[in-house]
Parts: C-alpha cells; structure tokens; sequence
C-alpha cells in the first residue's frame, strides 16, 4: 500500500483530490477524516497541513507527498522530487511600501524583511551578498510594514492584489512555484512499483490536458505542408475523402502552439477543423 500526503485544505487541496479523480482513483473522505483508503488503487491518502508534509515523508510516514515547491524547499527535507504537477503556481517575492524609490537589489541592504519564508530569503539574500535582518513570523505578513514590525516582505503572491490593498509593491521574485509530488528516498520495491503506475496516470491526465485532438479535411496538394504541422504523437493520420482531391487528416496539437497552427493551417486550405478535448493520453 503507497502512503501519499495531501493537503487538508488550502490551495492545493481540490486541485490534488481532483487529480487523483483524474487518475481513476476513488477515495471516501467523508467527515473530513484525516485518512482515507482508495478502493480501486492501493493508495491510502493522509490529509495534513503542508508544512508538515515534507517531515512526514522524510520520515518515511507518508511515501510520497503533494505539496508546494515553496514549502518544499523552505524546509529543506532531503527528498525526491519526482514530478511538477503544474497547479498551485504562484511566486515568492520581495515587496516594499509603494513610497520607497527602489531602484534594485541592493536597495535591500540593512532593511527588516518579515517573512515566513526565511530558509529560502536568507539563500537569495546570501547569493546578491545582501546584508539584510530577517524577521520571521508565521501569517499576516503583508501588514508587517504598516505597522512598524518591518521595512519590507517576502511572501507568496498569485494576483498582487492583497500586496496593492496594503500599500505595498512588488520588487524583486525569487521564486516560482507550483505544487510537485515528491517521494521518500527509500521506497520499497513494492511500493516503487505502485508509484510508476500512479506516474503512468498523472503523465496521461497532464499530457492530455496540455493538448488537443484535430481532425480537418485537406487538399491533397498541401497534405505534406499540413503534415508538417500536424506531427502528433508519430504522425498524422490521412484517410482518403469521397471527393477527389480531399482527405481527412486527424492528429493532435501542443495547447501552446495552437492558435499559430490553426492559422497556418487555414493558409494550407484546411477546412472543416474541429477541435476536441483529450481526457487522457498515453504516449
């Protein structure tokens, strides 16, 4: 049985109960119990606060564990990374009063920055060799400022909304972050094993999420051109249509590169494009 950590709530809660869905992987976590057993998957489910995941699979309590990369690294457990699970994005910053002329980096010097985040402010302090006092506290940090606790922060920031309300500016991003899942380093075989199918489930829910199936009816003439643009996982599929001259061509496109190909593609004389979802993708 594979032992994963979650977080019990917050930001990367839904978003990891919702992967695990995605995977086919049913849990019952009824009345926010802290532990729950999957009944289609050998995975048994801890709910805990993320700053305690780390600990727990270091430990070996948890295998594996779903938590921010900011945390992760904040307390510096020796663990695996294993994959960048791609939501929970966000950025660990440095933000002053909007008053403060700040020209660079350096503006740092001999300032008070309160922060939660002090393992990994101290590292980028220490590599633009900033002297600086850090001033550790744990929530609330962006009125620190306002009320005289400190001269500038360094917090997590999605929108920098809350960083506008409290008069506050963001000047320097040492960090972006998103959620991974990581892995206790001495993983058993057996449980090794469990891991690699769960990987096999994650990659095809990401990859299909990060694109998209095409099917379109092309003039033969521009069939190379079009295939060309169409590679899809080894090549595009051609099916001769009823009327002479035309086929149907069906392939998938990166989300990234969208737009640009459908416009190439119409430039190639491509009509009737549809565009579907993939809900999951093997490669």
């Amino acid at each position: 049985m594979l032992k994963i950590a979650v977080q019990k709530s917050g930001r990367l809660y839904e978003d990891s109960i919702r992967l695990l869905k995605e995977c086919g992987i049913e849990l019952n976590n009824g009345n926010k119990q802290l532990k729950a057993a999957a009944f289609n998957f050998p995975l048994e489910v801890y709910f805990l606060r993320d700053d305690d995941i780390p600990q727990y699979v270091y430990d070996g309590v948890a295998d594996i564990g779903i938590v921010g990369e900011n945390v992760l690294l904040e307390k510096a457990k020796d663990i695996d990374r294993v994959y960048r699970l791609g939501f929970g994005k966000c950025r660990l910053s440095i933000a002053v009063p909007k008053a403060m002329q700040y020209k660079g980096v350096s503006d740092l010097k001999g300032l008070k920055i309160a922060t939660t985040y002090s393992t990994i402010l101290q590292d980028y302090l220490t590599k633009n060799n900033i002297d600086a006092e850090i001033h550790e506290i744990s929530g609330s940090v962006e009125i620190a400022p306002g009320i005289g606790l400190a001269d500038a922060i360094c917090d997590l920031v999605s929108s920098g909304s809350t960083l506008f309300t409290n008069g506050l500016k963001e000047v320097e991003v040492i960090l972006q972050s998103e959620a991974v899942l990581t892995a206790n380093k001495k993983l058993s075989a057996e449980n090794r094993a469990i891991l690699d199918k769960l990987l096999l489930r994650i990659n095809a829910v990401k990859t299909a999420k990060n694109n998209k199936y095409i099917l379109l009816n092309a003039p033969n003439k521009q069939l190379k051109n079009i295939a060309g643009l169409l590679p899809g996982i080894k090549s595009p599929t051609i099916v001769p249509l009823q009327e002479e001259g035309w086929s149907s061509v069906q392939s998938v496109v990166n989300e990234n590169d969208f737009w640009e190909v459908i416009e190439k593609l119409k430039e190639f004389g491509a009509e009737g494009i549809i565009v579907l979802p993939i809900e999951k993708m093997i490669v």
